[in-house]
C-alpha cells in the first residue's frame, strides 16, 4: 500500500469520521441555537451554523457562489497538499501529519457545505463575556495543523541558521 493511502486510511478517515460523528450528535440532540453548559463560565456545546468561512467571513455571498467557491478552494488545497507531500524529499512524519490534518478538516467542513450549505459548529469557549468564535472538530484539525506547520518552519529555520 502506498504511503499516502496508508495515511489516508489510518489518519484522515478516522478524523473525518470523528468530525462528522460529533456534528451528527449535535444535530440530532440540540436544536439550532440551543446549547448545554459543560464547564460553567468557560465551555459550552451549542448548535450553531456558519455560512461563511473562518470567523464568519464571506457570509454575505449567495449560497450557490459560496458552495462553488468552497468546493474549488477545498479541492485546490487538497491537491496542493498532495503535490507537496509527493514532492517532499526527506521523511518528516510530523509535517505529513499536519498536512493530513488539514485534509481531514477541509473535507469535514466541505461535507457540511455540500449537505447543509453551511458548517455545523458547536464548541464554544468563553471567559465571562469574552467568547472565542464557536467551532468544530474540523476547524480544530486545521488550526492545530497551521500551528504545527509554523512551529516546524520556525524550528527548521533556527536549525539551518545555527549551522
Amino acid at each position: 500500500m502506498k504511503k499516502w493511502s496508508l495515511w489516508f486510511v489510518l489518519f484522515v478517515v478516522p478524523l473525518y469520521a470523528l468530525d462528522q460523528l460529533t456534528k451528527w450528535i449535535v444535530c440530532e440532540n440540540l436544536p439550532k441555537g440551543r446549547g448545554v453548559i459543560v464547564v460553567p463560565g468557560f465551555f459550552d456545546i451549542i448548535h450553531v451554523r456558519n455560512t461563511g468561512a473562518a470567523f464568519g467571513i464571506l457570509q454575505g455571498i449567495p449560497v450557490s457562489w459560496r458552495t462553488i467557491f468552497f468546493l474549488i478552494v477545498t479541492i485546490a488545497a487538497c491537491l496542493a497538499i498532495v503535490f507537496i507531500l509527493t514532492r517532499q524529499g526527506a521523511e518528516d512524519v510530523f509535517l505529513e501529519a499536519m498536512f493530513y490534518l488539514v485534509i481531514a478538516g477541509a473535507l469535514g467542513n466541505l461535507t457540511d457545505r455540500l449537505r447543509f450549505n453551511e458548517v455545523v459548529d458547536f464548541l464554544n469557549f468563553h471567559i465571562g463575556a469574552l467568547s472565542w468564535p464557536t467551532f468544530n472538530m474540523a476547524d480544530t484539525y486545521i488550526s492545530i495543523a497551521i500551528i504545527g506547520i509554523f512551529i516546524r518552519a520556525f524550528v527548521k529555520g533556527n536549525k539551518a541558521r545555527s549551522r
